[in-house]
């Protein structure tokens, strides 16, 4: 093969979200931090063709992330990542965290030992514990104790052309998050209105980045609204959630971070204490269990500690290549699959 450059990758989906880990040929990442990393990726040319070459046609697909597998810098992480979407490399996911504790144990890189084992990962927004839960050599469920959460602002009303006033809670889980009521916008979370909960989204997303400026207190690489993540309640008590991601598609997951988001404005509104336990469902009818485990302060700020379990499944192993005479080395999108954003690549 003329080959010049390839990545094996364990192919896994969470809750019917596609985390797919790259588990080889990764490439060394520039930076002393996992935070400094994720600036590499975000702001050196190198960085961009990486992400393009692994997220963009013809190698990726807008459904789902990359993760990208490092050595853990930290003395406690079993090991590092960084997540990998079309638009941009992020800090931390639920989902992914879940795909890649599944990929490390099921792989055999970090050894499975039944019935749990405790994997420490290290990501931009700082350690995540994950428990799984093992048996008959294969990962049951992860629990994850995720970052602190905290409430950047409540309520903030947002002037749009397309609904008027819409409320919005700015919310940090792992990224931040604008939370919005969906039923402000005419709409229910169902797969048949995924369109519609897309485009609203990336409209709203783009109004509040122009008007809001975010930065995590303590983490400058963090900064920015990542999603708009539309909730609504059940009638047994679990939130409905479907996070929109740019350029134009839903999770199919309930979304970790962005549960977490949400649990701690549920939290500053005296909705949850610790020890509550709540359910968190997807677009697709697919659970995560949500749990505040304590509470804390960020940068003196009011936060918790949220808790995330739910599984991972392994579905395939592939491994991606460039040939160095490929026209299309640079990657593409097309609006046609896309959507309308992916005239933006």
């Amino acid at each position: 093969m003329r080959w010049k450059r390839t990545i094996q990758l364990l192919d896994v989906h969470c809750e019917g979200e596609i985390g797919r880990v790259a588990i080889g040929g990764v490439p060394k990442i520039p930076g002393e931090t996992v935070a400094a990393q994720l600036h590499w990726l975000n702001t050196d040319p190198k960085g961009t063709e990486l992400r393009r070459f692994l997220c963009l046609e013809p190698r990726g697909a807008p459904i789902g992330s990359v993760n990208l597998l490092l050595p853990a810098k930290h003395p406690d992480a079993d090991a590092a990542f960084v997540i990998l979407q079309p638009d941009q490399a992020h800090a931390s996911s639920g989902s992914n965290s879940i795909c890649v504790t599944t990929a490390l144990l099921e792989s055999g890189i970090v050894e499975m030992k039944e019935p749990e084992t405790v994997v420490t990962l290290e990501t931009a927004a700082g350690l995540v514990r994950a428990v799984a839960t093992c048996r008959d050599g294969r990962c049951e469920k992860v629990r994850l104790t995720m970052v602190p959460a905290f409430v950047h602002q409540l309520d903030i009303e947002i002037e749009t052309p397309h609904w008027g006033k819409v409320k919005a809670d700015i919310c940090y889980g792992g990224i931040f998050y604008a939370l919005i009521d969906v039923r402000q916008i005419n709409l229910t979370i169902e797969k048949a209105n995924a369109a519609g909960l897309v485009q609203a989204g990336m409209i709203l997303k783009e109004i509040i980045n122009r008007d809001i400026l975010v930065v995590h207190p303590e983490i400058p690489a963090i900064s920015g609204v990542a999603y708009v993540m539309f909730r609504d309640s059940e009638p047994d008590g679990a939130v409905r959630t479907c996070t929109t991601m740019w350029p134009g598609r839903a999770d199919r997951s309930p979304c970790g971070t962005g549960s977490s988001a949400n649990l701690a404005a549920l939290h500053a509104r005296g909705k949850a204490k610790a020890g509550d336990i709540f359910k968190s469902r997807s677009i697709i009818s697919s659970e995560f269990e949500v749990g505040l485990q304590a509470i804390t302060e960020v940068a003196g700020r009011p936060a918790i500690i949220p808790t995330i379990t739910g599984r991972g499944f392994t579905f395939g192993l592939s491994q991606v290549a460039l040939d160095p005479f490929d026209p299309h080395s640079g990657g593409f999108a097309l609006t046609d699959v896309w959507g309308p954003q992916a005239g933006e690549i």
